[in-house]
């Protein structure tokens, strides 16, 4: 199962309709609400923001939204699409621009589906796996022989603070924490913390 990174965005036109599929990434359903309700504000004069989300670590919990387009024309089609890629953690939020042409309830299922197909062969994924963060507190001198560990154990620096200690916020992978644990006590030999 992959995971959505980053943002993403792509644009069909459908017999003059502009539709704009926007992939945001998504944890909870909490989260896709807010992420809808920023699209909203974000197209303020659009027809429809229709949505889809696959969201939880087995990607098994759904939301769609057809927002007042026929029952199971927008939010269902750009669901089972986004069912079908095995990505997990993403919303993708559809802005439909009326062109003054109707579509029917055929070419809405079309054309939903093939905007959700559009902006997924943008997104950039990356499998899911669990991770954690980590704060440590640690004098200037072991900077050097930290960041070679994080190197070591994949760790991602999110923050650094220096004041009469050095703070730093790392990101790392659930299954190497005990190792990056170790290496950092066997480094600061009990001078630096890991909370």
């Amino acid at each position: 199962m992959d995971t959505l990174v980053e943002r993403a965005e792509e644009e069909i036109v459908v017999k003059k309709s502009r539709l704009i599929a926007i992939a945001l990434p998504t944890t909870t359903l909490e989260e896709v609400k807010q992420a809808v309700d920023t699209i909203r504000k974000e197209h303020p004069d659009a027809n429809h923001v229709v949505h889809a989300s696959v969201v939880g670590k087995a990607g098994t919990v759904y939301s769609s939204s057809d927002d007042k387009e026929p029952k199971n024309t927008a939010g269902r089609p750009a669901l089972e699409v986004l069912k079908g890629r095995k990505i997990t953690n993403i919303t993708v939020c559809i802005v439909r621009y009326f062109g003054g042409t109707l579509l029917g309830t055929g070419g809405l299922v079309k054309a939903y589906g093939d905007s959700c197909k559009a902006v997924l062969e943008k997104v950039r994924t990356e499998e899911l796996v669990e991770k954690t963060d980590l704060v440590l507190c640690m004098g200037y001198e072991h900077i050097a022989q930290a960041k070679r560990i994080f190197q070591e154990t994949d760790a991602m620096v999110l923050e650094e603070e220096f004041g009469t200690a050095v703070k730093i916020r790392i990101r790392i992978l659930k299954d190497n924490e005990s190792e990056t644990k170790r290496k950092l006590m066997d480094l600061g030999q009990g001078r630096i913390t890991v909370g």
